[in-house]
Formats: C-alpha cells, structure tokens, sequence
C-alpha cells in the first residue's frame, strides 16, 4: 500500500494529501509525495511523532519511583491480603480502645490501679512461697552448698573407741 499525492487528489490543490495506491502496482512502502512533483524522487520519509506523555519529567519520576518500590518488594497500592486486612483491623481497634480507656480514667485513678495491681502480683509471690514450704532462695543456697563441700567422713563414736 503507497500513499500519493496524485492519484485522488488531481492536479489542483496545496500541500500533502495522502491516498491509496494498489498495492499490485507498488511495494508495501508507505510514502508521503509532496503535491506537484512528478516522481518519487523527493520523498518524505514517516517519522515517528515524540509522545509528550513519555517525555513528561513528573511521569518519568513516578515510574522510576514505582519500579524501585517494585525492586525492594514494597506494595503501593496496598492491595493487602484478606489477613493483613484483619490483622490491621484487630490492631486499629485494639489502639483506639487503650486510647479511648486512657481518656476514660483519671490520672489518680490509673495510679491507685497500678499500685493495686503490684501489691496483688507482690501477694501471690509470697502465697506461692509459703507454700512450697521454705525460702526457694534459701534451697538455691542449701543446694550450693551441699555440692560444694565433699561429704565428711563419719566421726568414730566414743563405744567404738572403749574396746
């Protein structure tokens, strides 16, 4: 297929005009005939036009951008699975409602729980302690010592002596 200036168009007219020649009489060539000349001698040879969109210094940041975060693997859209959505979900509620409890209680208030709390933990300890019977502090020490000193040999009763 050849596009000419002078098959369609006549001879009357100003400037390009494109039009199909068949594509028996020519190769598949695609050529632009200023109108007025009588050969192919003076062609004009398709150029391909700039696309001012890939040119755009903005677009070509966000792209370079957007295949960096590809690179390190980080997700733009936050297209998150259906258990990272959950697990997000789980932890906003989670800080809203400490944050909402904050606000609720007192300063005052908050402190006298926190001292309850400790003297309850400090409680169950020493439970825990009585118990078991003795000091687990005081095992530790009885079982060092035990293993630290060899056994003594046993003393010669005053009987066995007498004979």
């Amino acid at each position: 297929m050849v596009i000419s200036a002078n098959a369609l168009s006549g001879a009357s007219g100003v400037g390009l005009v494109p039009t199909l020649v068949s594509e028996a009489a020519v190769s598949a060539d695609v050529e632009m005939v200023q109108e007025g000349s009588a050969g192919s001698d003076r062609l004009i040879a398709p150029r391909r036009l700039p696309n001012p969109c890939l040119e755009n210094p903005q677009r070509m940041d966000l792209h370079r951008e957007l295949l960096f975060n590809q690179r390190i693997g980080k997700n733009v859209l936050n297209q998150k699975s259906e258990l990272e959505r959950a697990l997000s979900k789980h932890k906003e509620k989670q800080i809203l409602n400490q944050v909402k409890e904050h606000r609720e209680t007192p300063e005052l208030e908050r402190a006298i729980a926190e001292r309850a709390r400790r003297l309850e933990q400090a409680q169950e300890q020493n439970t825990e302690e009585i118990e078991s019977g003795t000091n687990p502090t005081l095992q530790e020490v009885r079982a060092r010592l035990r293993h630290a000193a060899p056994p003594a040999p046993p003393a010669p009763s005053p009987a066995a002596s007498a004979h």
